[in-house]
């Protein structure tokens, strides 16, 4: 008897040749390969081999000359197929036993070679190279729950259940988290088994279960008391007959989840309204709804010693670099960690290892038709559990300052907002530290810029106003952050008017200072990355600093040296000042206009797509 494709017993014989011993007696030089005949004639061995699992390994007194001579006909043929390494030891082969006695046993497969007449050849492992076998599952129903008692804490954690029950003679228990479970499609299965006489189950096969009596979509077999765990641990259901060496894992999943809403920090006038939410499936299906092609690729992954963290990698696999695909999944797969409770975040840092870089060298997103165009531009979209936010891989620090909003008006709007923008993220960066050098050094002011700088001086020094200022921007930001929201509006009006008028009058700051403050705020909150904005203002601190020290020669220094920094970095061997350096006139023609669809025919070099023409079959627009 013997499973076929669709797990169905299906009868049949196997013709036996003769067997290949293979012994290993110490050093790797003393490599025996044997050929030995029974003299029960090789059906009977073979008989023989499947009942007992396991045959002699020495040989009859008269077959000693007969065998050596036939294990070097055959040496190098075995040598040849590849299967045994240096010292004779096999993949899938038994335990090797010491000195003499050796004991093999043929495998259950198809012969080496399928034109060939050979048998499948046992090796014995070297002893201590044993690979780390799979937990089985126990055998009876107590044995079931002791183990779940002693390694989950079962009757002692209340969220665990273990419905026992009895259906003929059969003893049945499905073991779930009572969070998880989905009760509607457990009920069902459980109505259908007890629709079932007790002669089907004292006759029924743990098969039987499997294809006839569970009603659900999605049930698998395993044998694997680890898998069983972790299946059950992300939210499935194991269901135990007793007696079976196997259970099933019923996909019965109700994970709490809010609604798909806009994301607060990609908000937009025009558009979809939907947005991540901290369920994967989820998240995932948003993006299939808006790209339903058939190269889309959804390659699930687990990190965490304790957390077991889902990770989703999606792509595109006739667009996405292969290379890149290959670094991105091996860094992902080499992660050691003990969990990952923030999400993605600590994921990023766990395969970017930046150090102490503030730039971000991945862009978050939190809405399902941004990924999905990044998708199709060649990127990768890495998604983790529990986070409503999705990385996007590589990117560009020009990547970081494009929004959604500019792609829902026509391309003249879309091209002044995001000449805006730039504008805004300039005046955050450069603003404060240029009025501050103009200040201290009003010679080298233009003429026309005579009204610019301090009328008065304040009774802090004017570093110290900036620095205070930027401290109590962070504090108010963090406060409006947990303030409850239909206070947050007050909050923002006291320290708006109350704060800063009081600071003024009182001789505190200089009015200037307040007013460049405020616009360099506005400028980082319009930033479409919010890590982005962060990083712009300790650049803005920093040369601040600078200015204060070193005058005109500071500010040039410290922004050479940041520029210098943004052209060394690379996100994911990728370069993360593209299109600028190295310099692309295309690329930087998509950055600064935003060009009508029909015209933006090719996807970014730098990210090495199969395909470059974004249209069909090659076909450029009329």
């Amino acid at each position: 008897m013997r499973d076929n494709e669709h797990g169905d017993k299906e009868r049949g014989t196997t013709e036996f040749k003769k067997p290949v011993h293979v012994f290993w007696h110490g050093n790797e030089e003393d490599f025996k390969v044997e050929v030995r005949e029974d003299e029960g004639g090789p059906s009977g061995m073979g008989t023989n081999a499947r009942e007992s699992g396991s045959i002699a390994s020495s040989a009859g007194e008269n077959d000693a000359p007969a065998d050596q001579a036939e294990g070097e006909a055959v040496a190098d043929p075995i040598a040849a197929d590849g299967r045994f390494a240096a010292n004779g030891s096999r993949s899938a082969a038994a335990a090797g036993s010491t000195g003499a006695e050796a004991a093999t046993a043929p495998a259950d497969h198809a012969p080496l070679d399928p034109g060939a007449e050979h048998r499948p050849i046992i090796g014995h492992r070297r002893p201590g190279t044993e690979e780390h076998k799979p937990a089985p599952i126990p055998d009876t129903l107590e044995g079931f729950k002791d183990r779940l008692e002693e390694e989950i804490g079962y009757k002692t954690s209340f969220d665990i259940v273990l419905r026992e029950m009895t259906f003929g003679d059969r003893r049945v228990a499905l073991f779930f988290f009572n969070g998880f479970a989905k009760d509607t499609i457990l009920t069902e299965v459980l109505k259908r088994l007890t629709y079932l006489d007790a002669e089907d189950f004292r006759t029924a096969s743990f098969h039987d279960f499997f294809r006839l009596y569970v009603p659900a979509i999605q049930v698998v077999e395993e044998e694997n008391w680890d898998n069983m765990m972790t299946n059950v641990l992300s939210g499935g259901t194991a269901m135990y007959v007793e007696g079976e060496a196997k259970v099933l894992l019923i996909d019965a999943k109700a994970f709490p989840a809010r609604n798909p809403e806009e994301p607060t920090l990609e908000r937009v006038v025009r558009g979809a309204r939907d947005g991540f939410v901290e369920t994967m499936l989820v998240n995932v299906t948003l993006v299939r709804r808006r790209l339903r092609d058939k190269h889309l690729r959804y390659e699930i992954l687990r990190v965490g010693e304790r957390t077991q963290t889902d990770i989703c990698i999606a792509y595109i696999d006739d667009i996405v670099d292969r290379e890149m695909l290959e670094s991105i999944r091996d860094k992902i797969k080499e992660v050691k960690i003990d969990g990952l409770p923030l999400a993605d975040k600590q994921l990023e840092e766990a395969t970017v290892k930046r150090g102490w870089n503030p730039f971000p060298l991945v862009r978050y997103s939190e809405r399902p038709d941004t990924v999905a165009v990044h998708l199709m531009e060649g990127n990768i979209a890495v998604f983790v559990d529990t986070t409503p936010s999705v990385m996007i891989l590589p990117t560009t620090y020009f990547d970081l300052l494009q929004h959604a909003e500019e792609n829902r008006q026509t391309p003249f709007i879309g091209t002044y907002l995001r000449w805006v923008r730039f504008i805004g993220m300039a005046a955050s960066l450069f603003l404060l530290p240029l009025w501050f050098l103009f200040t201290l050094k009003p010679e080298l002011k233009p003429p026309a810029l005579d009204f610019i700088g301090a009328q008065k001086a304040g009774r802090l020094p004017m570093v110290a106003q900036f620095l205070i200022a930027e401290i109590g921007v962070d504090l108010l930001r963090m406060a409006a952050i947990h303030t409850p929201t239909p206070l947050a509006t007050a909050m923002s009006l006291i320290a708006a008017i109350l704060i800063g008028d009081i600071a003024v009058k009182t001789g505190l700051f200089v009015n200037e200072v307040v007013l460049y403050m405020a616009v360099a705020a506005i400028g980082m909150f319009a930033t479409p990355s919010y890590e982005l904005g962060l990083a712009n203002r300790i650049i803005r601190l920093v040369l601040i600093v600078a200015v204060a020290s070193f005058k005109v020669e500071g500010f040039v220094i410290a922004t050479t040296a940041f520029f210098i920094l943004l052209c060394m970095e690379r996100s994911f061997n990728r370069p993360y000042m593209w299109p600028l350096i190295p310099f692309d006139l295309k690329g930087m023609l998509s950055i600064l206009l935003r060009t009508p669809v029909l015209q933006n025919r090719k996807r970014p070099n730098y990210l090495k797509p199969q395909q470059r023409d974004r249209m069909p079959n090659g076909e450029e627009s009329r």
